[in-house]
């Protein structure tokens, strides 16, 4: 078989099958465009569930934080007790299902690059697409960030990202040096804490607690300045960076038992443990970053669609470099709610295009 007759042609490719990937396939499948004749979705993942079927068991659906349902089916009545792997994975299956999307996994999209004719060539593990416009909905966590510091290579210990970790009994009876001040390095500490022989918390800045309910006018604040850094062209920081985090009764329990005493940012890793330039030394036997994820977008490096700050400048989900390339998912859209929201706008955007219509300013 040659190249030519290898390549599939299609309108639109959707990567990712997470809330952002979904949400764009159902909308695209709601106005008028059939799964593998018009579009695919392609997802690296082994099954449904996006980027939750990878999260820890301790994590149960209780614990979530503003998980929002998918367009058109609501999630009801989810057991808050059973772990949101299992949860949401199930809810995504079914969603899958009941739209008749056809996602296609696990397909590893290696690069997207400029094809002929006008359209984008997307290279994959399962083969190769052209398609006139993209929905790029590939998330963040399969980029866990890892900081550096001096003396990291020189730790007998064990070091683990959230992305690893897998719930809090693997550290019964060890020292533990938890690092991160977003949501999951407090979920950690709180459930670490009962097993660990001792456990340090740092973090680069001082924890922002947040106390009354999050509400749409605060959320529209938070997605704003976010929105701002991706006008920027600089890389998108998280929505919960910028709103902080809810002082609810586990929080506030751990502040009072002393579980969440937040040490400033250590300035060089030991043999074992961490030390900060005053002299101040705490042994460990693990250090565990829960340091955040950064935005997987290697694969479009081919299109040079970043700008010298290290982002993607988007007008909506639009990336201002390429019309037919949407970012859904990044950025402002990186929340279960922003995700639904952009998928539809990132739709609307493509008939236009399609249509050979003006786009949107």
């Amino acid at each position: 078989m040659n190249i030519a007759e290898a390549v599939e042609e299609v309108d639109v490719v959707v990567i990712g099958a997470g809330q952002a990937g979904l949400s764009s396939a159902y909308h695209l499948k709601r106005t008028g465009f059939e799964p593998d004749r018009d579009f695919v979705v392609l997802d690296h993942a082994p099954r449904p569930g996006g980027a939750w079927q990878f999260r820890w068991p301790s994590l149960t659906y209780g614990k979530v934080h503003g998980m929002h349902s998918l367009p058109g089916m609501e999630l009801t009545e989810a057991d808050p007790s059973r772990p949101s792997s299992e949860v949401v994975g199930e809810y995504f299956d079914s969603y899958e299902r009941t739209f008749d999307l056809r996602v296609r996994r696990p397909v590893a999209v290696r690069a997207v690059r400029e094809g002929p004719d006008g359209r984008l060539l997307v290279e994959s593990s399962a083969g190769t697409w052209a398609t006139r416009a993209l929905i790029n909905a590939t998330g963040t966590w399969d980029r866990p960030f890892w900081p550096r510091y001096a003396g990291q290579e020189t730790f007998r210990g064990r070091q683990l990202h959230t992305a690893q970790y897998a719930g809090p009994r693997e550290f019964a009876g060890q020292r533990v040096v938890v690092v991160g001040g977003g949501a999951s390095g407090t979920q950690h500490l709180l459930e670490i804490a009962p097993y660990a022989a001792a456990t340090t918390w740092v973090t680069r800045r001082p924890p922002v607690f947040r106390e009354g309910p999050f509400t749409e006018d605060v959320g529209r604040a938070a997605v704003a300045l976010v929105e701002e850094r991706v006008r920027q062209g600089l890389p998108p920081k998280s929505v919960v960076s910028v709103t902080g985090l809810p002082l609810n009764d586990a929080i506030k329990q751990g502040i009072a038992d002393g579980t969440l005493d937040r040490q400033p940012m250590f300035d060089r890793i030991t043999p074992d443990g961490v030390e900060w330039n005053d002299g101040r030394h705490v042994e460990a036997d693990v250090i565990l970053w829960a340091t955040g994820f950064r935005a997987a977008i290697d694969h479009l490096a081919p299109l040079h669609l970043r700008e010298p700050g290290g982002g993607i400048r988007l007008e909506g989900t639009r990336a201002l470099a390429d019309p037919r390339v949407h970012l859904v998912g990044y950025g402002p859209s990186a929340s279960t709610i922003g995700a639904n929201r952009a998928g539809r706008a990132a739709v609307r955007d493509i008939r236009r295009l399609l249509a050979e219509e003006p786009l949107a300013a």
